[in-house]
């Protein structure tokens, strides 16, 4: 049987434990809060995952001498992951390395509600990535859309005269995804 002391002596025990636990479940909320910074910082210092940073030495690139000896193809495509239609407005180009080029393309979004989106390139072969210099380009923002809005948007690029010989085409491809999706859409119900 429990003495009124006992129970006193439970009591303080379990208030004890309850003050460690809301103590541990908010430092654990702490942490997941600070872990959106903290990865940015990190991925900034370490120069990771800057798909949609303006490309190192881009403005030293306007500078460059063009190649008119050879000529490389660049082919465009567009992948929308949501409401959007999204496309290039040419699906290809032939120039030549040290050109600076624009090209175009478009996003409509046709739902009837504002949309956010973000676009994130690859490219095609994988060793041409560090020779595609984007100088200005509609993926280092994010792109808000109004219900029914058409936007033409410019993606302005040089290719490195550096390139290997053997890269004759490359394929420069935006996947568009919608940030802050509405649940229903994002299941897709």
């Amino acid at each position: 049987m429990l003495t009124p002391q006992d129970s006193h002596i439970d009591r303080a025990f379990n208030r004890s434990m309850q003050v460690k636990l809301f103590i541990v479940a908010a430092m654990m909320f702490g942490f997941g809060f600070a872990l959106v910074p903290m990865y940015r910082a990190i991925c900034q210092i370490t120069g990771i995952n800057n798909l949609v940073q303006k490309d190192v030495g881009a403005r030293e690139a306007k500078n460059t001498q063009v190649d008119m000896s050879r000529s490389v193809s660049i082919e465009f495509d567009a992948n929308a992951r949501g409401p959007l239609e999204f496309k290039p407005e040419q699906n290809s180009l032939d120039i030549h390395p040290g050109e600076v080029m624009t090209v175009m393309y478009q996003v409509t979004n046709d739902q009837g509600r504002r949309v956010k989106a973000q676009a994130i390139p690859s490219y095609a072969p994988k060793q041409a990535t560090e020779y595609f210099k984007k100088i200005e380009c509609f993926c280092f923002m994010q792109q808000t859309l109004l219900p029914g809005e058409t936007k033409r948007m410019p993606v302005v690029f040089v290719v490195d005269p550096k390139l290997p010989k053997d890269v004759k085409t490359i394929t420069l491809s935006y996947t568009f995804f919608e940030l802050d999706a509405p649940k229903s859409v994002a299941k897709g119900t």
